[in-house]
């Protein structure tokens, strides 16, 4: 289950000022194999609008599975799941929109990086006057205005994951889901777009659920981190960070930063331990 604030809370500067308007409720989630394993066992959440939830813990915890579930890709086998207060039927309104970004850019090779980008547009039947002026500002948004003609084999590792985000952000996303979308960057390219992901979260509004193996990406990032452990997958506790500080390179200097990367790193050890708490 997910727990109260942590006893330590204090010394991170915790905050309980997280909104309270709901975007997405899980309850008494679980999901199951054909073989009839749990991948989770009964699991509740809400994630409150505008707030990053960063996901953590051990492979084979139901990380990404959970993402699944909360991008309406994959059911569960109980409990129920609303977005916005209303069940699946709310996600096909045209009042609220989600967007995935996967850990692989998934770029059409052939196609330049506007029509890449432009791709969801295309889909929804979006006027191309109204397209045009959608994509440059999402390529502005991630500093790519002057690659718009270019072509993803012309992009670094971390440019092509910038296009992958301005993808996402071109449908103007209520909710953006993540899946490890750095894992295979350089440091240097993931402190980067991390800040440019807060930057963009922050001035957007963004409710954003973010999963990586990264407890430094994930003390940067999140207003809250959710901490899981597996067999069967379930969150065993949960932390809230000051959503009011800027999340820069000056950020990663500060005492609470480090004191985060030092929690966080003793959670996910509990977390990986045989009969960790269920």
């Amino acid at each position: 289950m997910i727990s109260a604030r942590p006893k330590f809370s204090a010394a991170l500067d915790f905050v309980t000022n997280i909104p309270a308007s709901p975007v997405v409720t899980l309850a008494g989630v679980e999901m199951a194999y054909d073989g009839g394993e749990d991948i989770f066992a009964p699991l509740d959440l809400t994630l409150s609008q505008g707030e990053f939830l960063t996901l953590i813990g051990p492979s084979g915890c139901g990380k990404s599975t959970l993402l699944k579930l909360i991008a309406h890709v994959v059911k569960p086998t109980a409990g129920t799941i609303h977005w916005w207060g209303a069940d699946a039927t709310g996600l096909n309104g045209h009042d609220k929109k989600l967007a995935f970004v996967f850990q692989d850019p998934t770029l059409m090779p052939w196609a330049t990086v506007a029509a890449n980008v432009r791709l969801p547009l295309d889909l929804a039947g979006i006027s191309e006057a109204s397209a045009e002026r959608r994509v440059m500002e999402a390529l502005a948004h991630v500093g790519l205005s002057e690659c718009a003609m270019h072509y993803p084999r012309q992009l670094s590792g971390g440019m092509k994951m910038r296009v992958s985000i301005a993808r996402a952000l071109v449908t103007e996303p209520d909710l953006l889901l993540m899946d490890e979308p750095f894992g295979a960057l350089d440091e240097f390219t993931r402190n980067r777009l991390d800040a440019d992901l807060s930057r963009l979260c922050r001035e957007r509004g963004i409710t954003t659920v973010f999963v990586t193996h990264s407890i430094y990406e994930a003390a940067f990032l999140s207003t809250r981190v959710a901490v899981m452990a597996a067999r069967p997958g379930r969150i065993i506790e949960t932390y809230e960070l000051d959503h009011s500080l800027v999340r820069d390179a000056s950020f990663r200097l500060q005492s609470g930063f480090s004191d985060a990367c030092r929690v966080l790193s003793r959670a996910l050890v509990d977390a990986s331990l045989p009969g960790a708490e269920q």
